[in-house]
């Protein structure tokens, strides 16, 4: 049965830009996902599909400028040697800004060979976090956490989502990236399901019921570089970011 999230009261999604869609999600009373929602096609072993590097973009370079553009607008400045920043999946590639560096860019990946070839992280760790979505991480370590086009292959997205929420300091943000493209039978379920405005949702979704309370409210963006002509039959691919913060501790 398709996932049909009840977001909208009147709006179809076709109605609704991906910027318009977290604005009134109309979240459910009880966590909307069932566990067969993060079912694959191909349920074996993700350090197997992994096990070979794969030194190629996923998405195209119209995309790959936008989202760089979003990260330069969106990160601390660079230099800062206090500022820590988190690249989930990682691979040999971040897209962060050229030149950006921070005291601590950590990636944790799948491949560490891609790992290796990063030039712009300080450290990394090859992790399956479809096995164990633990986060080899201290508490309040992090100002911002990015996961470019590696959301949707997620098996545990929220035990995931509360590992961020754990490691982000307070105030820290959370960029979750995404596009049209995907490994399809490696993503879950739910998502090739569905449409943009959908995956926008459900991304919205994992914060708000991973730690309720604990994120700001999730918001959506389309960086897209031509959003009318984007996705795989037009010029270029769409991209989105839906994003959200450790919500500050509470003064008494």
């Amino acid at each position: 049965m398709p996932f049909t999230p009840k977001r909208f009261s009147s709006a179809s999604a076709a109605n609704l830009t991906a910027d318009k869609v977290l604005e009134n999600p109309q979240w459910p009373d009880s966590v909307p996902f069932r566990e067969e929602d993060f079912q694959r096609y191909d349920p074996s072993s993700d350090k197997l599909f992994y096990d070979s590097p794969r030194f190629v973009t996923h998405i195209d370079d119209a995309a790959i400028g936008a989202l760089t553009k979003y990260y330069g607008e969106a990160f601390p400045a660079a230099g800062k040697k206090d500022v820590a920043i988190l690249d989930l999946c990682s691979s040999w590639i971040s897209h962060y800004p050229k030149g950006y560096t921070a005291g601590r860019i950590a990636g944790l990946g799948m491949n560490e060979d891609e790992l290796k070839r990063n030039s712009v992280l300080t450290e990394w760790v090859v992790k399956d976090l479809n096995e164990d979505p633990k986060l080899p991480y201290e508490d309040n370590s992090f100002d911002v956490i990015t996961n470019a086009v590696s959301v949707d292959y997620l098996a545990k997205p929220m035990e995931v989502f509360k590992e961020m929420h754990r490691v982000l300091k307070p105030g820290g943000q959370a960029i979750m990236s995404f596009s049209n493209r995907c490994f399809p039978t490696k993503a879950i379920a739910i998502w090739t399901a569905t449409g943009d405005q959908d995956h926008v949702w459900i991304v919205g979704a994992y914060y708000h019921y991973s730690v309720p309370g604990g994120w700001t409210e999730p918001a959506a963006k389309d960086i897209s570089p031509s959003p009318a002509l984007g996705g795989y039959f037009g010029k270029t691919d769409p991209m989105y970011v839906v994003y959200a913060k450790k919500q500050e501790p509470q003064q008494a």
